[in-house]
């Protein structure tokens, strides 16, 4: 491959105590907890919105925060966007128990999780990131760090200025694709099984809006192992999210079989029209860090003495999961840390902590041991586990049991 060298005089714009890369809801909810902590906090997102597969991906169901058993084991943060996404009112799966008062029966057999409108939630979250005093800055995409040892000292970032820097005491990755980590040097690990193909969209027919799921996430190839099926993808191919011009057929096979399905809705009733497309690609697993402590799925209900907070299991019915510091840290970076869907887990667990809830969990976490701390190879585990306790958050699960 033929290269050619680039030389650019790269301008530092500003600086900032806590960037945090990726406005997913991993994202919103580290750089929320980051600033309610009194730091200055720059939030860093491609998009023009914020809120990632949740809102311009179209996965507009808020997974559950309980583990299906009638316990509530996501606190926080996790709750507080659950009910943010639905000031306007719910979609559907309104979980009345939970939000009304209900029994613990009641709350045993509805599950506290709930659909929403993903344009409300986008106006919504950047209302109260501003609220906050979280600079954002929109159209931007991270090209690379500047490191300091083992420290990343600048961020370069670029956008319709051009290409620029800003100094940073601290970075949480919350690409959704372990991109700063990546350049970094941190240890990182991908996807190897790829994703399959999926183009959800929303329609009106009837008057009525209504979410359309063309194709979905699989599962992992070890569950398949163990007997569990998953149904059937919409093509073979599968795909890594990693590379330019793979996203760019993937957006465009989406595309395709979308239409495929409005059509067929159409020839129904031709006053069927489309309301809401996926802006970006709907992958769900691509790269990750490789942290000191790597959660799978056989952790149900297993203690972490550095615990940050709990997950359930949204495809089953029991399962929490304590999310350890070390799953969040990166080995080698000192400044970093990540949350949301790239951290660090096995292929099972995966598909399991790429979800809302989890990512809402990881993202506080990251926000406020990044307002406490910037080496986190020195963090006072007990110290940061207080701040969090002050927030609401329940940490074992001893606690919700």
């Amino acid at each position: 491959m033929r290269h050619i060298e680039e030389k650019i005089n790269v301008p530092v714009r500003g600086k900032c105590s806590v960037l945090v890369a990726g406005g997913g809801i991993a994202g919103v909810s580290a750089a929320l907890a980051a600033a309610r902590a009194g730091k200055d906090v720059l939030l860093i997102e491609n998009e023009f919105s914020l809120g990632g597969l949740a809102t311009v991906g179209i996965v507009t169901i808020y997974l559950p925060l309980c583990d299906g058993e009638g316990h509530q084991v996501s606190f926080g943060i996790a709750e507080e966007l659950l009910k943010l996404s639905i000031k306007y009112g719910a979609e559907d799966l309104y979980p009345t128990p939970w939000l009304e008062g209900g029994t613990f029966e009641e709350k045993k057999a509805k599950r506290y999780r709930v659909r929403y409108n993903a344009n409300q939630f986008i106006l919504e979250m950047e209302r109260l990131l501003l609220d906050e005093g979280v600079k954002i800055l929109y159209g931007t995409k991270i090209c690379s760090v500047n490191m300091d040892g083992d420290k990343i000292s600048d961020v370069i970032v670029e956008n319709k200025s051009g290409r620029s820097a800003y100094e940073v005491e601290t970075v949480i990755d919350c690409t959704g694709d372990a991109d700063v980590a990546k350049q970094s040097g941190a240890e990182t690990e991908n996807f190897g099984q790829g994703n399959v193909l999926a183009g959800w969209y929303y329609f009106i027919s009837g008057g009525v809006k209504n979410l359309k799921m063309v194709g979905a996430s699989d599962i992992s190839d070890e569950e398949k192992k163990q007997g569990m099926k998953s149904a059937a993808p919409l093509i073979a191919q599968r795909f890594s999210g990693l590379d330019g011009e793979e996203l760019s057929l993937q957006m465009q096979l989406s595309h395709e079989h979308t239409l495929l399905d409005f059509k067929k809705k159409y020839e129904e009733d031709n006053s069927t029209e489309i309301s809401m497309l996926a802006t970006i690609p709907q992958i769900r697993m691509t790269r990750r860090i490789v942290g000191d402590t790597t959660i799978d799925t056989s952790d149900d209900k297993r203690y972490f003495e550095d615990s940050i907070g709990m997950t359930g299991n949204w495809r089953k019915v029991g399962p929490i999961y304590e999310i350890p510091f070390g799953a969040i840290k990166s080995k080698n970076i000192k400044n970093l840390l990540a949350a949301g869907r790239c951290i660090s887990v096995t292929d099972a667990m995966w598909d399991i902590t790429r979800v809302i809830p989890t990512c809402a969990v990881t993202g506080e976490a990251a926000g406020v041991a990044a307002s406490m701390y910037n080496d986190f190879s020195k963090v006072d585990i007990k110290a940061l586990q207080a701040k969090l306790r002050e927030n609401g958050i329940k940490l074992h699960t001893t606690e919700v049991l």
